[in-house]
């Protein structure tokens, strides 16, 4: 289905890219011929939200916010493709413990500048509305990912978990009016490339859900995606506190969470 695309995007061969959680099917140009291309296709179903994504990143490139480039939209009656440049580096999660921390006040100064693009100039949202309205949808259809939701929360029924948040809807979305920036929307750590050798912020990727949204959205993810590198319990705490002080911020672990338990029910 996709193999006309990926002929008429780049004549060099492709190469499947299996890491990563999307739906879409990605592939890397692999000649070392020029510098790498990504390619994300879908089928003619999923186009728009496709679109989207390819919307984001072209709007994103322009805030000064390092990331991928468009480089082609390709669409035929069957699938939808876009090509992007690759951003050189390493993903986050694949570096040791001691170079994330080598890393992480640069990391916290890129979020932060992520989170410093002027909120009302960004035409897409993904606030608390939106997202919870998804995972009502989710939710109903069935479709929780159970190895997305904490290890303490795989026995109980998604409905339930839904239904625990909903008190403090009004209070998150209290919040959010008040201090609404420009999210990535999945700020884990294999979405966040680093320079192998100075450990600099290369750029954020897959960025299809970026927008306005909460900054909890990003950083309870963050810190949580975060804890499978440190060592231990002392570790994380330190790095979340180094976080919380380098962006400016003196951590809510309650919105922390509420953010941290809603993301796993938006996604299926």
């Amino acid at each position: 289905m996709f193999r006309p695309l990926l002929a008429a995007a780049h004549d060099g061969p492709w190469e499947p890219v299996t890491d990563g959680e999307s739906e879409a099917s990605v592939f890397r140009s692999g000649d070392g011929s020029r510098k790498a291309l990504y390619a994300k296709c879908v089928p003619a179903a999923s186009t728009s939200s496709l679109e989207e994504e390819r919307d984001r990143v072209e709007w994103l490139g322009g805030q000064g916010i390092p990331g991928p480039r468009v480089l082609d939209w390709l669409v035929t009656q069957d699938a939808a493709c876009l090509v992007t440049s690759a951003v050189r580096g390493i993903p986050g999660d694949q570096v040791t413990a001691p170079e994330l921390r080598a890393a992480w006040e640069r990391i916290a100064d890129a979020v932060r500048l992520l989170h410093d693009v002027p909120v009302r100039a960004c035409p897409f949202d993904r606030d608390l509305t939106r997202m919870f309205a998804t995972a009502r949808d989710v939710v109903a259809r069935g479709a929780v990912s159970p190895e997305f939701l904490p290890e303490e929360q795989r026995r109980t029924p998604p409905d339930e978990l839904l239904a625990r948040l909903v008190p403090q809807v009004e209070q998150r979305l209290a919040q959010e009016a008040a201090e609404a920036v420009v999210c990535h929307g999945d700020l884990c750590l294999p979405n966040i490339v680093l320079d192998p050798e100075s450990l600099d912020v290369a750029g954020f990727i897959d960025l299809g859900r970026l927008g306005r949204a909460d900054p909890y959205a990003d950083i309870a993810l963050l810190l949580a995606n975060s804890r499978e590198t440190w060592a231990d319990d002392r570790q994380a705490y330190a790095a979340d506190d180094a976080f919380a002080e380098r962006y400016g911020i003196a951590l809510d672990r309650d919105r922390e969470a509420f953010y941290l338990h809603l993301d796993p029910l938006t996604w299926g």
